[in-house]
Formats: structure tokens, C-alpha cells, sequence
């Protein structure tokens, strides 16, 4: 590994974690981890209007992958499904070479440095896989109870 991979951003971003800690009153959690490396993220979300209202991280990756759940916790916050579904893709294109994200997840521009080590593309991820499951979990589970209740 070298200094570009670990820059003073990464480093800031993954010391700099918002929304710590998972959610007392979630509208649903998702716990994604890193086969190769053993990181993990669980992310709790509460939805208001198909939006986050709320966002709970617990982080237990390297310094990419708390950089990358950084960069979630900043601007989760009145994201749609589909906003955290378009993160999430356009970080995993990112990775393989592709633009960088635009819009509310620009931060992650950060983690291009990261393209050339594909072992580390998983932990960088997870949270933003753990996001879209989360999201898409508590959508179902208020549409479920808008129309049954």
C-alpha cells in the first residue's frame, strides 16, 4: 500500500464517522460483510416520506471502508432509495474505472485512489450496499403497512 491510498483525506473522512451507532427506533438494519477481509457495517435507517430521516452506522472495516461509511453518514440524510441505490452503483463503477460520483455523493471522489486494489473494493462497499438493503427493506415494510393498516 501507499501514501495515495491512505491520503490525509481517507484518514480524516475515516475519523470523522456522523451518526455512530445503531438507531433505537429503525424502520429496518442491514448488516453487509467483507468475505475477504472481515470488515463490516450495519446501517439502521427511519424514513420519513420514502426519505432517511434518520441514519445509524456501526463500522468495524479499515480506513476505506470507515472513509466511505463517512462519506454515507455525512449526506444520507433526506437521500431517497434511489439516491442511495445510484451511490452505491456509481461507487462500485468508480472503482472499476468508471467517473466518479456526482451530486450528494461527490465525497466519495476520495476513494478513487483505491481503483488499483480490487482486494479492498468490498470493505469500500459495504456501507453503501448495507444503505440500499436497509432502504429498500424499510420501504417495503411501510408500503406493507400503509396498505394492510
Amino acid at each position: 500500500m501507499n501514501d495515495t491510498l491512505y491520503s490525509s483525506e481517507i484518514l480524516r473522512l475515516a475519523a470523522d464517522i456522523p451518526h455512530i451507532g445503531r438507531l433505537d427506533r429503525a424502520d429496518a438494519c442491514a448488516r453487509r460483510v467483507s468475505r475477504l477481509c472481515g470488515s463490516a457495517v450495519e446501517v439502521s435507517v427511519r424514513l420519513e416520506n420514502d426519505c432517511i430521516a434518520d441514519i445509524g452506522l456501526e463500522v468495524k472495516a479499515c480506513a476505506l471502508g470507515q472513509a466511505s461509511a463517512s462519506v454515507l453518514g455525512a449526506n444520507a440524510i433526506g437521500a431517497a432509495l434511489d439516491e442511495i441505490v445510484e451511490a452505491r452503483d456509481a461507487l462500485a463503477a468508480m472503482l472499476k474505472g468508471g467517473p466518479v460520483p456526482e451530486g450528494r455523493f461527490a465525497g466519495l471522489a476520495a476513494l478513487e485512489s483505491a481503483r488499483d486494489y480490487p482486494a479492498r473494493h468490498a470493505s469500500i462497499r459495504l456501507a453503501f450496499e448495507a444503505a440500499a438493503e436497509a432502504c429498500a427493506q424499510a420501504t417495503s415494510t411501510t408500503t406493507l403497512t400503509t396498505a394492510t393498516g
